[in-house]
């Protein structure tokens, strides 16, 4: 017999996360989701469901009726997404400005589905005019899929226009929200959008692990007339809106993370009572202090400031500093972690988040003033 381990309780210290996520965790969130846990079918546990699609309805701005909580990280939100709405042979016109898009990418063709690209710069946004010749050459395209916020590169597409462009051609739109939902306005109904997902851990400064997703009538009729199965059993949302309805009957689908579904219900809570056009206005003022510190150090945005988001700020690492050294020095000297550049980007870049609970001025002032003593 394998003799058993015996490690002490895992202590963590506390972290200021001014990475791309997770973000930090609203304390009213972690006491929350300490609370005792009840059945999945509990009457109690299905009536703050209930409660929790309104909330995400509120933060989407959406009436949309499907509307869940994915019992899995943003990537599952994604496949959500893709796996429902793409079968094989389906068009899909997909934007690619760094990571997310070219994970958007991989999601259609594991569907089966052809990929007509459109490529921009890594730190550009999405060029609405390159987006309609692509829709132009490919009129048989059935969806125009785009990442809102890229968190790799930290730029800010269009996505009301980009939903127009797509209505304009006979497309459903797949968005990439992860990054943007309760950082920047996004209004799912007023510009058309048909299938979204995000996560929980960026601006919701929720636990990990949850992703809101939501789909348009149009979108849930594209999946009420599939003509071949959802290729995962999980993610099947023909199954998963029976758990999810609200008429107060659930069938059972899945045992639900029933305390990280009281984390999302608290941090949704938090942003209602907040406002969302409060909300963004704050990581909107929370962003020009810290561009205003940055730029005194001499450190150069990725991102034009047109296309700039707040909450996800890429400046380029300086000559002769060693990337790794510096966040090595930041994570043991300051308990603050900020994040590496991705892809194109690995090496020659920092992103630091200003996501949810971690957009604050106290957050800011330390940030610039590490950075300050760690790069002299």
């Amino acid at each position: 017999m394998i003799a058993a381990p015996k490690f002490p309780p895992f202590n963590p210290p506390r972290r200021i996360l001014m990475g791309p996520g997770p973000s930090d965790v609203y304390p009213e969130v972690l006491a929350a989701q300490s609370k005792p846990t009840v059945g999945h079918l509990d009457p109690l546990f299905v009536g703050m469901m209930d409660e929790l699609k309104a909330l995400i309805q509120y933060a989407f701005q959406t009436e949309n009726e499907v509307t869940v909580a994915v019992s899995a990280p943003g990537s599952a939100g994604m496949e959500t997404c893709f796996v429902n709405l793409v079968e094989p042979g389906d068009k899909v016109v997909v934007c690619r400005n760094g990571v997310f898009g070219e994970r958007m990418r991989q999601n259609v063709e594991r569907c089966g589905g052809e990929v007509a690209m459109v490529d921009n710069e890594w730190g550009e946004p999405v060029d609405l005019a390159e987006v309609e010749v692509a829709l132009h050459a490919n009129p048989d395209a059935k969806f125009l899929a785009f990442v809102h916020a890229e968190t790799s590169t930290g730029a800010l597409s269009d996505a009301k226009g980009l939903c127009a462009l797509a209505r304009a051609h006979n497309c459903l739109t797949i968005v990439d929200a992860v990054t943007s939902l309760g950082g920047v306005e996004l209004r799912v109904d007023e510009w058309g959008i048909d299938a979204i997902y995000s996560g929980s851990q960026k601006c919701l400064s929720c636990v990990p692990g949850l992703s809101p997703v939501s789909f348009s009538p149009a979108a849930v009729e594209k999946i009420k007339a599939r003509k071949t199965p959802v290729q995962s059993w999980f993610l099947d949302q023909t199954l998963v809106m029976g758990y999810w309805n609200g008429d107060g009957k659930r069938s059972y689908h899945h045992t639900a993370p029933v305390n990280a579904l009281y984390a999302l219900h608290e941090s949704l809570r938090l942003l209602a009572n907040e406002g969302l056009e409060n909300a963004w206005a704050r990581h909107s003022e929370m962003h020009e202090l810290l561009k205003a510190g940055l730029e005194k150090l001499g450190l150069e945005f990725v991102v034009e400031e047109a296309s700039r988001l707040p909450q996800l700020n890429a400046v380029y690492i300086p000559n002769g500093v060693d990337d790794g050294a510096v966040r090595k020095q930041l994570l043991e000297q300051y308990n603050l972690e900020i994040g590496a550049g991705l892809g194109a980007l690995a090496g020659k870049a920092w992103r630091i988040g200003l996501m949810g609970f971690g957009a604050r001025r106290e957050n800011i002032a330390l940030c610039l003033r590490a950075l300050e003593d760690v790069l002299n």
